[in-house]
């Protein structure tokens, strides 16, 4: 009986044990995949950019990762400790050659998603390196016309840059805009997708396999501590934010456009629990549809209308007060926008869910998603674009 009560206590342990490396990973992951996102979209928005919707490469780095982890059957191929052929010194028999087919291959994938390590870097950084709010919101403001566009023309010496400004446009090329937006985000995100697939098979032989039982117990908990390190420092750093009225931004014309690291600083903090909420809406909602992954799909449409709401507050101007609330609180609209609304959507895992579903309920699901996405922001941006219209934030990046 003392065995047994031993044996459940040591069960219920590891169980929190394991809830505590999952939960620090995706805090950590997320933060890392909010600041890629950023730096890439800040890096692919640059004048005379080919691509004007520059979150179009997070979305497609992150998916192709998604790809290849996915795929790969190397990097966990210890799974919860099991001993491959090579620890234990011998070749393997035919019988286990066999195994080496699609059954051991869906188990495999199945029991590696269930690894804090791999939760962390699928739905974490990947999940928070794409953000299908932001590739709505960039669609509908192709549609409205009012989609930011790098500079590739001079201006007169002295004559202040805009990115934002566009000329008049009839609604046919409106139609064309949001084509181009979709089609290009779908179709490079799947092509990059199938790379991640290919890649991992094509360097599985130098593919390393990390040591499982020296992961849990040293990797793992050092992990919680970096984790929620970072996350409680960046609410510390969000307190005093570095371009607040009596920050380095009051000290001189140099500072007056370096908003970003406020901007950056907040969408840190509000990662974690985007990424923790997405995480935990798909684990109990995913496998209620087979055919449609319902908390993809629900935390993607939640997103994209909070991002919306957050996009018109920014850009509007309430009674006597700033536009969005002045600099700091346009900043913690950014923050949340980029932060939370970043991370709780996700393109990777939708794309991957369409690749995995069969071919008929992908489609529906694709187009439900999209349509659903942008039929949101009609309503929500398109409700304030319409009427009130949108003026310039007080933090302009």
């Amino acid at each position: 009986m003392a065995e047994g009560q031993d044996a459940r206590g040591r069960e219920h342990v590891s169980r929190v044990a394991t809830e505590l490396y999952t939960a620090s990973y995706l805090i950590l992951f997320s933060i890392l995949g909010t600041l890629a996102r950023l730096g890439l979209q800040w890096l692919t928005f640059y004048p005379g950019a080919p691509v004007s919707f520059s979150e179009l490469w997070a979305n497609v780095g992150g998916t192709l990762v998604m790809g290849f982890l996915g795929e790969d059957r190397k990097l966990f191929a210890q799974e919860w400790g099991k001993e491959t052929a090579a620890e234990v010194g011998r070749e393997l028999t035919d019988e286990e050659k066999a195994l080496e087919g699609v059954a051991a291959k869906a188990s495999h994938a199945k029991v590696k998603k269930t690894i804090p390590l791999y939760i962390g870097l699928a739905t974490g950084f990947c999940g928070s390196f794409t953000s299908f709010s932001s590739f709505m919101r960039d669609t509908f403001l192709s549609l409205s016309n009012d989609l930011p566009s790098p500079i590739n023309h001079p201006y007169p010496p002295g004559a202040p840059i805009s990115t934002s400004s566009t000329v008049a446009r009839h609604g046919g090329y409106s139609f064309m805009a949001v084509v181009a937006v979709i089609a290009t985000t779908i179709a490079l995100c799947y092509a990059a997708l199938r790379v991640g697939i290919h890649l991992a098979n094509y360097i599985d032989r130098f593919t390393p396999t990390l040591p499982f039982h020296f992961f849990r117990r040293f990797i793992d908990p050092l992990f919680v501590l970096i984790a929620w390190g970072a996350w409680i420092g960046a609410i510390i750093m969000a307190v005093f934010p570095p371009d607040r009225p009596s920050g380095p931004a009051s000290k001189g014309s140099t500072w007056s456009h370096e908003t970003w690291r406020g901007e950056a600083i907040f969408a840190c903090v509000f990662s974690p629990p985007g990424a923790l909420l997405r995480y935990y809406a798909s684990l109990k909602l995913n496998t209620i549809v087979p055919s449609f992954p319902l908390g993809t799909f629900a935390v993607n449409i939640f997103g994209t209308a909070v991002l919306g709401m957050g996009y018109d507050l920014q850009h509007v101007r309430i009674g006597s007060a700033l536009t969005g609330g002045g600099r700091v609180g346009c900043q913690v609209l950014q923050g949340v926008m980029d932060g939370f609304c970043g991370c709780l959507t996700t393109v990777s895992t939708w794309i991957a869910e369409i690749n995995s579903l069969p071919r008929g309920k992908s489609w529906v699901y694709a187009a439900c998603s999209v349509g659903v996405g942008l039929s949101t922001m009609v309503v929500i941006m398109g409700s304030v674009k319409w009427t009130v219209g949108f003026s310039a934030p007080a933090c302009v990046t």
